[in-house]
C-alpha cells in the first residue's frame, strides 16, 4: 500500500498522522503486508522521511519514496541507505521552483540515473518507479555489470502506461509492482496529479495509446 502522509493529518499535527501511520503499518506487518510513504511537495519531505525512517524502525515492513529531481535527494538517498530503509525512486510530479529542484529533464534524468546507481549498490531492495525506457535501460545495464541479481530490485509502473515495457520486463525475470488508485476517490486524485504538472496529461495522451 502506498500512502501521501496528508491523507493521514501531517497538516493538522506530526504526532497525529505519526499515530495513524503506526496503527496502518502495525496492521500491514500482521498480514505479512508493507507500506510505502510517498513523497509530496518539498515542505513535507523532512516530515515526510522522519515518520518513513521512525516507521521502519518500530515495525520494518516500510520503504521510503524519494524524488530525483530535488537537489537534497542525493543526501538523503545516502541517510536512508546508512540506516537500511527500503527507498522508491521517482522522478517528481510538483512544481517545484529551480532553488529546489533541477529545471530541466536532461538535470533530472541525469540524477535519476545517479541516485539508482547508488540504490542498486548500497539500497535494500531498491524500488525503480519510472516509465521512462531510458532510464530502465541505464538500471537493467548497471545491474548486470555489478552483478546484481533480478531479484535484488524492483521497477514499479501504474496499471495500464507502458504495457509493452511491462511486459517484457515480466518476461526477462524482472520483478514489477502496477500501482492502482483504490477507492471512492479514485477520480479527485487522478485529476489532482494532473493539475500538479501540466505535463502529466500529454505524458498519459502519449502512453495511454501505447501497447
Amino acid at each position: 500500500m502506498s500512502i501521501k502522509l496528508t491523507q493521514f493529518g501531517l497538516d493538522l499535527s506530526e504526532e497525529l498522522c505519526r499515530r495513524n501511520v503506526a496503527a496502518l503499518v502495525a496492521a500491514a506487518r500482521a498480514v505479512d503486508g508493507f507500506v510505502e510513504m510517498d513523497i509530496e511537495s518539498r515542505e513535507y519531505v523532512d516530515r515526510t522521511l522522519r515518520i518513513g525512517t521512525e516507521m521502519h524502525e518500530r515495525f520494518g515492513r516500510v520503504r521510503s519514496a524519494i524524488q530525483a529531481y530535488l537537489y537534497r535527494s542525493g543526501e538523503d538517498a545516502a541517510a536512508l541507505c546508512r540506516k537500511g530503509v527500503p527507498v522508491r525512486l521517482c522522478k517528481g510530479a510538483y512544481r517545484e521552483p529551480a532553488s529546489a529542484a533541477f529545471p530541466r529533464k536532461s538535470q533530472v534524468d541525469q540524477n535519476y540515473r545517479r541516485l539508482s546507481e547508488v540504490l542498486l549498490e548500497r539500497g535494500v531492495y531498491p524500488a525503480l518507479a519510472t516509465h521512462d525506457p531510458n532510464m530502465i535501460e541505464h538500471a537493467l545495464r548497471f545491474a548486470a555489470a555489478r552483478g546484481i541479481p533480478k531479484s535484488a530490485f524492483e521497477f514499479q509502473m501504474l496499471y495500464g502506461i507502458r504495457r509493452d515495457l511491462q511486459a517484457r520486463l515480466v518476461r526477462e525475470g524482472y520483478r514489477l509492482r502496477l500501482y492502482v488508485p483504490y477507492g471512492d476517490a479514485w477520480y479527485p486524485y487522478f485529476m489532482r496529479r494532473l493539475a500538479e504538472r501540466p505535463a502529466n496529461l500529454l505524458f498519459l495522451a502519449r502512453n495511454l495509446m501505447r501497447r
